[in-house]
């Protein structure tokens, strides 16, 4: 823990130390104070004064609940904007800056204060609320549970009827067939009618899902109940309380809110006070695993008479159609059979069947969703700005101009060169890897919090971790991961319309954030100063390598070329651990370059976030707002915001955006989740933009990793003589990893960063400033310094070969 004495750095709160009881209860405390902003890097709310009261917040904690509000009127009526629970949070501060940041797990509050005599203050109030809290949690968990989330706040919004939340589609299809002529109907068809009319079972069917809706959120509840007893001291291990109570108790298990205990917990023994609350806190434990258990195998019992029902009714409606179509085969099935058709004589010329299926369910702007889309399921909500006028798009990058004409040869010459097979043998080749050599290690026996404890708000960039946190690729590769559907830009490229190429862009941009969904478990490697990345996909017809051009500030740049577009970025880095989360903050601009309509679109990154680094289960969220813009026309706009959620509510991974003309006028309204898909319109007949490929199979085992990760890292013996040293393939520690051989990985990571910093040490002490190899600093007319490609990679490739060229920078 941080001392008193360095107001620069973080100090994080002790929380309720074993053996701490009757804790009085605190006076209730009100005051202003700032709120960072919604979105990262956006700045503070202003302060409160009688000219921005409305842009100011007002704080009240009352027994370990933070609420807050914009006015103490609003307070009194219960308008809150949201409430905090102190004793469940991390909780650190900066003497100096004024600031008390509180990590919740699902969310981050950044808090400051004007006055050093108010920050005192604050601080000291919510020290007490605090340790008060947590006592409490200790003492009566469930009462505690139903204070921090009460009932009425067990759902996400009122439950609709189940005749609108489960009979919808049902109800609109038979209002739609009572209202229609009848004898205008087949003889089929007035068969689905009467079935539509008359069956009964699917009324049962509603209500029985409407019961076991009723159930989850029971279960819902009583799951946030066990993980409040789970994430406070209350929880201790209950294999190990089988034993008599004069044995020795089991060390409590601590929430990662109050992780200084752990180091007490050794040598302490509990009287017996406390172990008659450890009996009851176990008591209680049990009992709520029993009415989980109860209330499952009722939801249980519930759907699996649904999906009986469903599929009694499928048979139904199965036979009807057999019927019909039997009398009278529909327009839409000789549709389909002259398609089959079309498809077996495609596969006979040697057109891979799969690959065409693949790319054209994701890329279609044509079919429409498969799936109805309730009205409670998808609402978008109309934007503030969408009958605004859009920002000033009227600047052009001078780099833009630069890079676009320099890359033109350049592109044209990688194209030549892969139409000539240059690269056939090296680079590509028909059978690529399925699986990693070996599975992820068992990462249970870190302790994170001895690693993380002084590192509070701090950019971790800097700080070594062990090489069991990382996964056997680096961020140099993660870049190239970004690609993975750049099917998307060439269909962009295809296509006329402005507004639907913005569309295609748009769906590419969110693309690269579906590999992350099962990745919250580890971390790519750091890569080392002037280490490189090359990746050739004639399948996917483009070519792409990447430099660390940058250590401090770390800096990653890549260039990847096609013949239908030129894509780069140079982004750096800033990770921020809060004491239970870490924020990933990317700084840098993803540029792309269209040359067949001579468009020019460039758009930011958002931030990403892992929660429950400490303990829990790990997941990954994305937040923020991206705006992407074609620099060289203002004809259209396009912004996306991916909305911050928390692990339980419905709209976790949600996106959604819209596309609009000069003028501010809405053309086309994007939604969907970054893990799951992008769609274009309205529900339900919007059509599916992307949606991602499936995962391989024991995909949990191997990092998480898709298909398209898995073959990054791959290092075939062809690839061996033209890839230049610094490439990642040959780094030894993650090559070790991607192997199983833990041990080995641990010691050759040591040696290379040793290594590193000798170098760095060593240039600083002669005054020598790297220069990277195959990028160049430019500065734009807005004064933005990028890093672009100087266009030597592929040259130096081809003649006189990496392998011919003196190693000017030996990296491991």
């Amino acid at each position: 823990i941080k001392s008193a004495s360095e107001p620069d750095s973080w100090e994080i709160i002790e929380g309720l130390k074993i053996g701490q009881s009757n804790v009085q209860r605190p006076d209730k405390h009100e005051g202003f104070m700032l709120k960072k902003r919604k979105w990262p890097l956006k700045g503070w709310h202003k302060p409160f004064s009688s000219s921005s009261f409305s842009s100011s917040f007002v704080f009240f904690v009352d027994n370990g609940i933070l609420k807050y509000s914009k006015s103490p009127i609003d307070i009194q009526k219960g308008k809150l904007h949201g409430n905090i629970d102190v004793g469940l949070s991390v909780m650190s501060i900066k003497k100096k800056a004024r600031r008390i940041d509180l990590d919740t797990e699902e969310h981050i509050y950044h808090l400051k204060v004007k006055s050093q005599d108010i920050f005192d203050a604050w601080v000291s109030k919510l020290r007490h609320h605090r340790l008060y809290r947590q006592n409490e949690i200790v003492r009566s968990p469930r009462e505690a549970t139903m204070r921090s989330f009460p009932p009425s706040a067990a759902m996400e919004s009122p439950q609709p009827a189940p005749s609108l939340c489960y009979k919808g589609v049902y109800l609109r299809m038979q209002s739609k067939i009572a209202n229609s002529s009848l004898p205008s109907y087949s003889n089929g068809q007035s068969k689905v009618v009467a079935w539509l009319q008359e069956s009964e079972e699917m009324d049962k069917c509603a209500e029985e899902l409407s019961r076991c809706q009723s159930n989850l959120a029971e279960l819902r509840r009583l799951l946030q109940s066990l993980e409040i007893l789970q994430r406070t001291q209350s929880a201790p291990n209950f294999a190990d309380m089988q034993v008599p109570l004069s044995d020795s108790m089991s060390p409590v298990r601590l929430h990662s809110s109050n992780p200084n205990l752990c180091a007490e917990l050794v040598d302490f023994q509990p009287p017996v006070s406390r172990l008659m609350d450890s009996t009851e806190c176990a008591s209680d434990y049990i009992k709520l695993q029993e009415d989980f258990c109860t209330i499952a195998q009722k939801a249980h019992s519930l759907l699996k008479s649904a999906f009986d029902t469903v599929a009694i009714e499928k048979e139904k409606i199965k036979q009807i159609l057999s019927d019909q179509e039997q009398s009278e085969p529909s327009a839409q099935i000789c549709s389909l059979r002259k398609s089959l058709s079309q498809k077996d004589a495609q596969k006979i010329m040697g057109i891979p069947l799969t690959q065409q299926a693949s790319n054209e369910s994701r890329l279609s702007m044509s079919e429409s969703v498969s799936e109805f889309f309730d009205a409670q399921e998808v609402l978008l909500s109309a934007s503030s700005s969408e009958n605004e006028g859009s920002d000033d798009e009227s600047y052009v990058s001078d780099v833009s101009d630069n890079i676009s004409e320099d890359n033109a040869s350049v592109t044209d010459n990688v194209s030549r060169q892969m139409a000539n097979g240059d690269f056939a043998g090296s680079a590509f080749r028909n059978g690529r890897r399925i699986c990693l050599p070996a599975p992820c290690p068992d990462t249970s026996n870190i302790n994170l919090w001895n690693i993380l404890r002084n590192n509070i708000g701090k950019d971790l960039s800097k700080v070594s971790m062990p090489v069991e946190l990382n996964e056997p690729l680096n961020t140099l590769q993660r870049m190239c991961e970004e690609l993975e559907y750049s099917e998307l830009l060439d269909k962009a490229a295809e296509t006329e319309d402005p507004f639907e190429r913005m569309v295609l862009v748009a769906a590419f941009a969110v693309s690269g954030y579906s590999s992350t969904y099962y990745r919250a478990g580890s971390k790519p490697f750091n890569p080392l100063l002037g280490e490189t990345y090359e990746c050739i996909r004639e399948d996917k017809g483009f070519c792409f390598f990447s430099e660390q051009v940058s250590h401090h500030p770390p800096v990653s740049s890549c260039h990847c070329e096609s013949k239908n577009f030129t894509f780069w970025q140079d982004v750096r880095w800033k990770n921020k651990f809060w004491g239970k989360s870490m924020e990933i903050l990317p700084i840098g601009t993803i540029s792309l370059v269209i040359p067949r309509f001579g468009d020019h679109y460039e758009w930011n990154k958002v931030t990403t976030c892992v929660h429950n680094i400490l303990s829990g289960r790990r997941w990954i969220e994305h937040y923020g707002e991206i705006t992407i813009r074609n620099m060289k026309s203002s004809a259209c706009l396009c912004k996306l915001t991916f909305i911050k959620g928390n692990y339980w509510s419905s709209n976790v991974n949600e996106v959604q955006g819209f596309v609009m003309d000069q003028e501010g006028k809405v053309i086309h309204r994007l939604f969907g989740k970054w893990h799951e898909g992008l769609y274009c319109g309205v529900p339900p007949s919007a059509k599916c933009i992307w949606r991602p490929g499936s995962m391989p199979t024991d995909y949990e085992l191997y990092y998480g990793f898709t298909r398209f990760a898995i073959e990054l890292n791959e290092l075939c013996p062809e690839l061996k003589d033209v890839l230049p040293r610094t490439d990642a393939r040959f780094r030894p520690d993650q090559r070790h990893l991607e192997e199983g051989n833990v041990e080995m990985a641990s010691s050759e990571k040591q040696r290379i960063e040793d290594m590193q910093r000798a170098r760095r040490k060593w240039n600083e002490d002669n005054n020598i400033r790297h220069e990277p190899r195959f990028f160049k600093k430019v500065v734009d007319s807005h004064h933005r310094e990028r890093w672009v490609s100087n266009n030597t990679y592929w040259e130096l490739r081809k003649n006189p070969g990496f392998i011919n060229m003196d190693p000017t920078l030996s990296l491991w």
